[in-house]
C-alpha cells in the first residue's frame, strides 16, 4: 500500500494515469505529452508498475502501458470500508 500512495503522490504520475485512462500507450507516446526527459518518464512508469497501477506488455520493440483498474478498485473498497 505504501508504494501505491507514493505513486499517487506525484502530479506527473497522476497525469500519466489520466493519459492511460483514455488508451494504452508506449513510453515514447507518454513522454511526448510531457516536457521532461524520457528517462524520467521511464522512472515514473517503473514506480507506477511497482505500485500495480499500470501493466506493461512487450509489443515488438515497444512496451505498451495500460491502466490497471483492479488496484484502484481495491483501494476504493479499502477506503470505503474504513467508514464502517
Amino acid at each position: 500500500m505504501k508504494d501505491l500512495f507514493k505513486a499517487l503522490n506525484d502530479e506527473t504520475r497522476r497525469n500519466i494515469l489520466e493519459l492511460l485512462k483514455n488508451k494504452d500507450m508506449t513510453a515514447g507516446e507518454i513522454a511526448d505529452e510531457f516536457n521532461i526527459s524520457k528517462p524520467s518518464i521511464s522512472h515514473h512508469l517503473d514506480l507506477l508498475k511497482r505500485a500495480g497501477l499500470v501493466t506493461s506488455e512487450k509489443n515488438g520493440q515497444y512496451i505498451v502501458y495500460s491502466l490497471n483498474t483492479t488496484i484502484l478498485e481495491d483501494l476504493l473498497n479499502w477506503i470505503l470500508n474504513l467508514k464502517k
